[in-house]
């Protein structure tokens, strides 16, 4: 053999933001060195190479299994590349001859699962964005399997209930569960798909995503499901009946093992258990964008106007960020006290709105940046614009982020890509509207507008 041998601990490398290897531990600079790379040069092990590749471009996680040639050996690896400051960390988990059965349990569930002669595989990373999708799919169903690369899965499809307000792969996120059963319809196609799934874990144990595979359901088979138009109807409350009592359980248990209330632990796990709280509440908030979805979509969604000072409303929704705000070392200047801007709206509604646009502010500040909120009046418009000192958003984008599920960079941190398209819909039902004003590097200005009361 070339004097590999079999390893169960991760080993890991540095490398900076063009892909190049700083340093990295005894048996991955090795193997490496055997592929013709060095310190300084980019990763020569050419399946990692394009894991890195991947990476870089999009910002996003990335995991898979991978075979290389070492030596006169095959070896298979489970390699995952993480953006890490101003660079990348590639990590190797598992070390095992092809077939051997020593890979990670999720490898074993996730080989079962594809040898089910899928039509293709899929994978997504923690956040659900597709890290994967096998080149034959978007040849046989019609899309690119490489520009949906770092997109929302559901960007792809559209997640169908099983009948009784269930979807299980939000169950199996939650729970980190495989599961199977989950119809879906691709959007640019119509078509009707069946996914399965099987969760994995990064070198540390925490969940990584999704290994997945899709299986087509032809239009005349018994099993097909009728396109769905929009969400079924009362999807939002039945998918938070489903996922609300599990979902806060998780919080709840999660936040008291982080907060160390029964005891002492290692750190590490009290930081894993802080982790699994935040996604906890990541998908509670998505949830909850659902159901608004659903409402706003509804032909009978009626809001209930009345008068309401503006002023006062942005006050309210800039102390609900307030500690956001500090811990993110962001300044939010809002309205005086004294400052007042009658309109016509809805209290909660307008609060939802600028909850969102002050929100997204700071999120996207640096530390050190100021939001200012300010009022205006233009005719019989009432303003408030919300301005940041963020990086920008392009021209050829500023339309885009107001569409479902979409956002300017999937790669960063966020919300659903729900946010802004609620806003808007629910600006318009008022008899206003949202705009944004924005260049690179310059920030981003947002205006709600609401009719003035004279």
């Amino acid at each position: 053999m070339s004097g590999f041998d079999r390893y169960h601990q991760p080993a890991s490398a540095m490398l900076d933001a063009d892909g190049r290897l700083r340093h990295a531990e005894p048996r991955l600079a090795g193997l490496n060195a055997r592929a013709g790379g060095e310190p300084g040069q980019p990763i020569a092990v050419p399946a990692m190479a394009e894991l890195v590749r991947i990476s870089r471009r999009l910002g996003i996680d990335v995991a898979r299994k991978i075979l290389v040639a070492d030596g006169e050996d095959d070896v298979e690896l489970w390699v995952q590349v993480e953006p890490e400051g101003d660079g990348l960390r590639l990590t190797v988990g598992a070390w095992g001859l092809p077939g051997d059965g020593e890979g990670t349990h999720d490898e074993a569930d996730a080989a079962e699962l594809l040898a089910l002669d899928a039509d293709w595989r899929w994978e997504a990373d923690s956040g659900l964005h597709l890290t994967y999708v096998s080149p034959a799919a978007g040849t046989r169903f019609g899309f690119d399997a490489t520009d949906v690369l770092g997109r929302p899965l559901t960007w792809l499809f559209q997640l169908t209930d099983d009948g009784e307000g269930g979807f299980p792969m939000l169950g199996a996120m939650a729970s980190q569960q495989p599961f199977e059963g989950q119809y879906a319809t691709l959007r640019d196609t119509g078509r009707t798909v069946l996914l399965s799934g099987v969760p994995r874990t990064d070198a540390g144990g925490r969940f990584a995503g999704f290994i997945g595979a899709a299986h087509a359901v032809e239009p005349d088979a018994p099993e097909a499901q009728p396109e769905p138009q929009g969400l079924p109807q009362n999807f939002g409350k039945r998918l938070r009946a489903a996922l609300r009592q599990p979902l806060d359980r998780i919080v709840a248990h999660a936040d008291s093992i982080s907060a160390q209330a029964d005891g002492a632990l290692l750190q590490d796990y009290a930081d894993y258990a802080g982790d699994i709280a935040n996604a906890g509440r990541h998908l509670m908030g998505l949830v909850n964008d659902l159901e608004d979805v659903q409402a706003v979509e509804d032909p009978d969604f009626a809001i209930a106007v009345e008068s309401l000072d503006l002023a006062d409303v942005t006050r309210r929704a800039a102390g609900l960020l307030a500690v956001r705000a500090e811990r993110a070392g962001v300044t939010i200047d809002r309205p005086g006290a004294h400052e007042t801007l009658a309109a016509r709206g809805e209290f909660r509604r307008a609060l939802q709105i600028l909850v969102n646009l002050i929100g997204n502010a700071v999120r996207y500040s640096p530390p050190g940046a100021t939001v200012w909120v300010r009022l205006e009046r233009e005719g019989q418009i009432a303003c408030v614009i919300v301005a940041d000192q963020g990086k920008g958003i392009a021209p050829e984008d500023q339309a885009r982020i107001f569409e479902k599920f979409e956002r300017v960079d999937p790669s960063e941190q966020g919300g659903s890509g729900l946010g802004l398209y609620i806003a808007r819909r629910l600006a318009r039902a008022m008899g206003g509207d949202i705009v944004v004003d924005s260049a690179l590097g310059e920030g981003a200005r947002f205006v709600l507008t609401l009719p003035l009361v004279e």
